[in-house]
């Protein structure tokens, strides 16, 4: 009973009586579940596509938050590999850089890591059975990766040696180049190449191994390339003896970087090349990410010829050789906002002779093909990271996006069609979602808004509109649900269950907000601010909450009681109440540091109140806050939520992310938090809720959770 020990030392006079629990939390067997994702489709930074050169349809995809991806071609839809990545992984969603055993396509390594998970705790992953499991090799104390870094699309960073299977090359951005002899098991820093890092952290942002050099088993040409600007040092290295020794490349163009590169097999290299590490400009404006070149770099003499598309000043990244034709070429640019149809984005270039003209595909004439995922409707191919021929088929090209994936069938036809190829791949930050009684399921969104989700198997569920970009906070009226609220950048009401949303004025941006049981009250808690708003009218006016002073608050409003709203400050543990309509709060008692703000108000009781203490457990209050009490043998909790009750039982069914009997995953119970029963498994944990935004069960479908991710969409598990 560690939090009650916690309370007794800490908490007000009002908070120091536990409930007593009649039952013990007992992990009970786990149940069979089924696990996927809520159909949205694309959504996030697609950082490359990789096809295997060996195996027809054996293509992977890398994200920067949202794992990694195998194309599943008879049934047309991405597969997921990295679900199974545990809470303490959840960085292993950003993978930055993905590589393909030349020999054998069912041998696939991916580098993966983001600075800001899990420590920066990185890793090898390695799998011999196209991605279906891996083993782990942690890197972390060697060199470390970041998935969602600047220059994550540049590369590739790992690569297999085209000679000997058992020989890979990993390029990283602080520590230099590193080799492995044992198929990615254990690794050793090359020193030959005096290259660690660079002044904007991206360090080594290609590595390339010639097969046409192998002798003696394994490539003699290693080509690296360093992600800085020439005028600060050499940014391509060169060596002719497998790495034992490396020497400086002269001749590139000193004011660019070096993006990715693909050789042609008739003694030449292709290297594009940006003024920055990209995807974007970067904060202090050193790299703009507005220009580049495409060079071609001819390995027998060291001739450098510039083949960049006449006219065009842009930043270059995507590039690809026919691989049955060395004189073929398609390369993308990045971060270029030129026309492109009804919106703006990157343009697609394909030469017929090793780059001594170009056409532009784009201003060709284009047809965006939504795949049958409609929101993506004017929105723009962008950050075209990579553009790579499909290995067995010359004519299809593959190209990344900002937003997912696109690719052609036939890039030599006019128009060209680019289709959205991205069913299965679910790369989408969700920061809260509601599922209505007997209406649909309300999701908010970073970047795209969210959706109403009438059939969560379908990717034709209505985007909000008008959009504005991310939905930071989402609120129904729990006693009036035709009422809804969301905030991002603006504001917007609806009366319809969010079919219909009309703009209102608001105070500060972003945020979250509430609504009172019957919709009368709006509370709003601006992004950055320690004041909340409160408003009579869905936000036609507004007056300055009292007595709460708590920044980027988070109110939740009493399901049952149109008078009483909640706020816990994770900062000092104060959990605040309003009996007043939200117009002041007053401390009612305390509670642990540092749980989670995403408190949950059980459905239709009034004052029945369940908070998530990470490390302090769950907590729960039947008397809206004057007493709280921990479930017991709940260790650890991330999120709690609730939906439709079991039959026979008068109690909704709750769930949680947590820790019982020392196995961290999705719960539920039940009988009011008595006894738990597992519903995922090892193969299923997805990083976890993602900084713990939400577990929350369907309201119409008994059993059904849904389950935030740190980026790889919406999850769902059924019965």
């Amino acid at each position: 009973m560690k939090l009650i020990n916690s309370l007794l030392q800490r908490a007000t006079p009002f908070a120091v009586a536990a409930l007593g629990m009649a039952a013990l939390a007992v992990q009970q067997p786990a149940a069979a579940y089924s696990w996927g994702n809520v159909a949205i489709g694309g959504g996030g930074f697609v950082s490359a596509v990789i096809p295997s050169k060996t195996e027809a349809g054996v293509v992977y995809a890398r994200t920067d938050v949202g794992g990694a991806y195998r194309w599943d071609n008879a049934n047309g839809r991405w597969v997921s590999l990295l679900d199974w990545v545990a809470e303490d992984q959840v960085g292993y969603l950003g993978v930055e850089s993905l590589a393909v055993d030349p020999k054998n396509a069912a041998n696939v390594y991916m580098y993966v890591g983001i600075g800001y998970f899990n420590g920066g705790k990185s890793a090898i992953l390695r799998s011999s059975d196209y991605g279906r499991t891996f083993s782990t090799t942690d890197v972390s104390g060697q060199f470390k990766a970041d998935g969602n870094g600047m220059g994550r699309q540049n590369g590739e960073r790992l690569v297999v040696d085209p000679g000997s299977s058992n020989v890979l090359y990993v390029g990283t951005r602080a520590n230099g180049l590193f080799k492995s002899t044992n198929y990615g098991a254990n690794w050793s820093q090359m020193t030959a190449l005096n290259v660690t890092t660079t002044a904007n952290g991206n360090g080594i942002s290609l590595v390339l191994a010639d097969p046409a050099s192998v002798s003696g088993g394994v490539a003699q040409r290693l080509l690296v390339g360093v992600s800085r600007y020439g005028s600060a040092g050499a940014n391509l290295y060169r060596s002719d003896n497998a790495g034992a020794s490396f020497s400086a490349v002269s001749g590139s163009p000193s004011g660019l970087m070096p993006q990715r590169a693909a050789f042609d097999g008739a003694g030449n290299v292709y290297i594009t090349y940006a003024n920055g590490a990209g995807p974007h400009g970067n904060s202090s404006g050193t790299e703009a990410m507005n220009s580049g070149q495409i060079w071609r770099y001819t390995l027998s003499n060291g001739a450098w010829t510039n083949v960049t598309p006449s006219g065009v000043n842009a930043a270059f990244s995507g590039i690809s050789v026919d691989p049955v034709n060395a004189q073929r070429l398609v390369a993308s640019t990045i971060n270029q906002y030129m026309q492109q149809g009804d919106s703006w984005g990157d343009h697609v270039y394909i030469s017929t002779n090793g780059g001594a003209s170009w056409t532009d595909v784009i201003n060709r004439g284009f047809v965006r093909d939504n795949g049958g995922v409609p929101w993506i409707n004017g929105k723009a191919m962008h950050w075209a990271g990579t553009a790579v021929f499909d290995p067995f088929n010359n004519k299809a090209v593959w190209l990344t996006s900002g937003n997912g994936i696109f690719k052609t069938a036939n890039i030599d036809a006019v128009p060209t069609t680019w289709t959205f190829t991205v069913k299965g791949l679910d790369e989408t930050v969700p920061l809260n979602l509601y599922s209505i009684p007997g209406g649909p399921v309300l999701s908010a969104i970073g970047d795209y808004d969210g959706f109403q989700h009438y059939n969560i198997d379908t990717y034709t569920n209505p985007q909000y509109s008008p959009t504005m970009g991310t939905t930071t906070g989402l609120a129904v009226a729990d006693s009036n649900t035709s009422l809804a609220v969301r905030v991002g950048n603006k504001m917007y009401t609806s009366a319809n269950g969010g079919t219909n949303w009309n703009q209102t004025n608001m105070n500060g941006t972003y945020g979250q907000v509430a609504l009172s049981a019957g919709g009368t009250v709006l509370l709003h808690s601006p992004s950055g601010s320690s004041t909340t708003y409160r408003s009579t009218n869905m936000g036609a006016s507004w007056s300055t909450v009292g007595g709460l002073g708590v920044s980027n608050a988070r109110p939740v409003a009493d399901p049952a009681n149109a008078s009483k709203f909640y706020v816990y400050s994770p900062s000092d543990g104060s959990f605040m109440i309003s009996t007043d309509s939200g117009a002041s709060f007053w401390k009612f008692s305390t509670l642990p540091t540092w749980g989670s703000d995403a408190i949950r108000a059980a459905p239709g009781r009034e004052g029945d109140i369940w908070v998530a203490l990470y490390g302090g457990g769950l907590a729960r209050t039947t008397s809206s806050g004057w007493q709280f009490s921990n479930l017991p043998n709940i260790t650890y909790c991330g999120a709690v939520g609730f939906g439709k009750a079991a039959a026979g039982a008068s109690y909704p069914t709750v769930y949680i992310w947590g820790t019982i009997g020392g196995v961290t995953g999705v719960y539920r119970s039940t009988d009011t938090g008595q006894t738990w029963t597992r519903i995922n498994d090892s193969a299923h944990q997805y990083g976890g809720p993602g900084n713990g935004h939400f577990v929350a069960g369907d309201m119409n479908t008994f059993g059904v959770v849904y389950m935030s991710t740190a980026g790889r969409g919406i999850v769902v598990g059924r019965p």
